[in-house]
């Protein structure tokens, strides 16, 4: 996302602000997907998450650095995957594809109360927005984006993505661990497409479509006041 934006005409400070949200997202967004994780793995039986300390909203137990970079450059990105043993699950199949949900979901939770947030301020503020309320709603309008983004970005059912644990209620065993050995190369394959841009327009399509539907929701409470 960074890239495009640069590649514009956005002003410096429109810029700032980007970077701050980035910057949030990634200490506070991403902190909430991963205990998404790991707070729906331990309620299903498994408490490896707490052994390994990530049962934690603390973003210094979850950021991956390389994904932080990318989701500043491209919006799209990741933290350390919290580890779910599934043999302690009751249903290995179905409550690893419930844990894989609950990070892009979170996604959308944080999206939407960004949303609303935004709406709020719109009406108690409609006749007097100043230049530093602009600016807040910006940096909400880029939260409640690239949650979106993480969101749709970690549905696509490719290993380490969300979206490849959720194929484990769909694929028999022996497809999904035959794909997961090659979780390594997918891994560099998907930065690579990243890199090049090929996963943009589609990315982007969809993640706006989404957006469009939140905002929707979100501003129906508020059309009284209009």
């Amino acid at each position: 996302m960074l890239r495009s934006l640069l590649s514009g005409t956005m002003e410096p400070l429109d810029m700032v602000v980007y970077i701050i949200s980035a910057l949030a997202v990634v200490f506070l967004t991403m902190p909430i997907h991963e205990f998404a994780h790991a707070f729906v793995g331990v309620k299903l039986g498994d408490n490896t998450p707490r052994w390994q300390g990530r049962y934690t909203l603390n973003p210094f137990a979850h950021i991956d650095y390389f994904g932080a970079l990318c989701i500043i450059l491209f919006g799209f990105g990741w933290a350390k995957p919290v580890q779910i043993n599934h043999n302690n699950l009751k249903k290995p199949k179905r409550d690893m594809a419930i844990v894989a949900a609950a990070g892009p979901i979170s996604n959308l939770i944080v999206s939407f109360i960004s949303l609303i947030i935004i709406n709020v301020i719109m009406v108690i503020f409609r006749f007097s927005l100043s230049a530093v309320l602009g600016y807040i709603l910006m940096f909400f309008s880029f939260i409640a984006q690239i949650n979106v983004y993480l969101a749709v970005f970690n549905l696509i059912p490719v290993p380490p993505l969300d979206g490849s644990r959720i194929l484990t209620a769909f694929l028999p065993y022996k497809y999904y661990y035959g794909i997961m050995r090659y979780e390594r190369y997918i891994y560099i394959a998907l930065i690579v497409v990243l890199y090049l841009g090929i996963l943009d327009y589609p990315l982007s399509f969809l993640s706006n479509w989404v957006l469009s539907g939140l905002s929707y929701v979100a501003q129906l409470p508020f059309n009284m006041f209009s």
